[in-house]
């Protein structure tokens, strides 16, 4: 039976809430048949061993701060890693032999490169046979009895003007030129945004392993201010809040996790993989450095950029064409020739025939087809230089994200996120000795966990500028 006196009942009571027992065991000790002295000597030891022991027990039931945040930050980022990780350049190399739009672009090259022989090549010749007959519409009447009936053997050749079928190759070939640019323009594209899909990813798994590292982070926060309330030291807003925060983290998982899911979809599109494969795990992003200077990459932009090459040799087969149109205005020739034979009493024929094509329609065919090449030329050299600046802008794009998230990359590193910590870790401690509120924890908290997103988020936009800046220049920096 606990004791009921009016002085000794709260001190029990406080001394259970101290110590969180429940409600229904208030120091049971304390009973009515004990002498006054040593009940009371007895509530003076508990109360003073309670005061002493307390922050001990508060500090071993918590990790301290900096070890509790190091251990955390260890354990959500090695939970977050793979365990067998893809590189990057396995994926590259998996995607340039199996991805459809690569593998068409190169097979309309190949096809391309056939059209050259094709079109500088003579026309196909033509084989005639005869047959004239005397004096009767049956086959081969009057053959042996009269000169002027005969068969006859005869090939034609078809002659385009001199220069015409070298000019008509020479365009082919400029055609195929175009497509194997074209052919990589396709291939970088595919490995830009592989990479971009990439670095994506490994953005959000690095996040996840940080909102995981958090949430226990916050859980453990959660626990402190639990205690504190129960000793009268904080009050239950600060337990809501942390509760609260945590569900926020919960939230942010599940997004996570939707967005990792699309991300893995697109992935294996590019890669031509069938959706169930396994998913695809990446390695930790590491800054790459940019060693090129802005002037240097737009310098290379006239010489490997493939889609300015494609427009190279675009206009240089336009200018072919109009070479072409300007061979239009003269004649292409005929050549035949005949053998004739009667019965063997009979000398043969033989007869040579040679045919022009003359151009007569000049003002209705050969100067328009003159104009519209020439109107051709031009659009193509303009489109040409609409390609070099539009790409001169993206390569400067570019390079100033590459640049400015480098410096962003430094002053994380070197500034915000230790300085974060040092002040979570500040506050944390001062929390736990009643020094802080908890706002001030919550905020120093967000913080923290916000510029380590931040951090990552930054890193995987530095690595995708540098990936389109490869793609742009035909560069190689990784």
């Amino acid at each position: 039976m606990l004791f009921h006196s009016g002085k000794t009942r709260p001190l029990a009571r406080a001394l259970a809430f101290h110590w969180g027992l429940p409600h229904g065991r208030q120091l049971s000790a304390f009973r009515l048949d004990a002498p006054r002295s040593a009940r009371w000597i007895s509530v003076a030891i508990l109360a003073a061993a309670s005061i002493l022991i307390r922050p001990l027990v508060l500090r071993a039931g918590q990790p301290q701060p900096s070890e509790k945040l190091r251990v955390d930050m260890n354990a959500g980022q090695t939970a977050s890693q793979p365990q067998s990780a893809t590189p990057l350049r396995t994926l590259i190399e998996e995607a340039e032999r199996n991805n459809p739009q690569i593998i068409a672009a190169r097979r309309a090259w190949q096809a391309a490169t056939q059209v050259p022989s094709q079109v500088s090549t003579l026309p196909d010749p033509q084989f005639t046979i005869q047959q004239f007959t005397v004096g009767s519409p049956r086959p081969f009447a009057g053959f042996s009895n009269n000169a002027f009936a005969y068969i006859g053997f005869g090939v034609s050749e078809d002659l385009p003007y001199p220069g015409k079928l070298r000019l008509r190759g020479e365009a082919a070939q400029r055609d195929a030129a175009a497509r194997r640019e074209q052919v990589e323009t396709v291939r970088r594209s595919v490995i830009e945004q592989l990479k971009a899909t990439y670095f994506r990813l490994a953005y959000i798994q690095q996040t996840l392993g940080i909102l995981e590292r958090d949430e226990k982070l916050i859980g453990q926060i959660e626990k402190i201010a639990e205690a504190r309330y129960r000793v009268g030291q904080g009050n239950q807003q600060d337990v809501l809040k942390a509760q609260l925060q945590e569900t926020k983290i919960l939230q942010q998982l599940e997004i996570h996790h939707q967005i990792m899911g699309s991300l893995e979809a697109q992935l294996k599109q590019v890669l031509n993989r069938p959706p169930d494969s396994p998913d695809i795990t990446t390695e930790e992003m590491t800054e790459t450095p940019l060693t090129y200077t802005s002037d240097q990459l737009l310098a290379l932009v006239r010489t490997q950029n493939p889609a300015v090459l494609t427009e190279q040799q675009l206009v240089r087969r336009q200018s072919l064409q109009v070479e072409l149109a300007h061979k239009d205005f003269y004649p292409d020739f005929n050549v035949q020739y005949m053998y004739q034979r009667t019965g063997l009493q009979f000398r043969g024929y033989y007869m040579l025939t040679f045919g022009v094509k003359v151009p007569i329609w000049r003002g209705r065919k050969q100067r328009p087809e003159l104009a519209q090449a020439v109107e051709d030329l031009a659009s193509s050299r303009r489109e040409y230089e609409a390609q070099v600046q539009q790409t001169y802008f993206e390569v400067q794009d570019q390079f100033v994200k590459a640049e400015t998230g480098d410096r962003l990359l430094t002053i994380y590193r070197q500034g915000l996120i230790p300085q974060a910590t040092a002040t979570f870790n500040a506050g944390l401690a001062a929390y736990q000795t009643g020094r802080e509120d908890f706002q001030t924890l919550l905020d120093s908290f967000l913080d923290l966990l916000n510029l380590d997103i931040e951090y990552w988020s930054t890193l995987a936009e530095h690595e995708t500028a540098l990936a389109r800046l490869e793609q742009l220049t035909g560069i190689t920096l990784q």
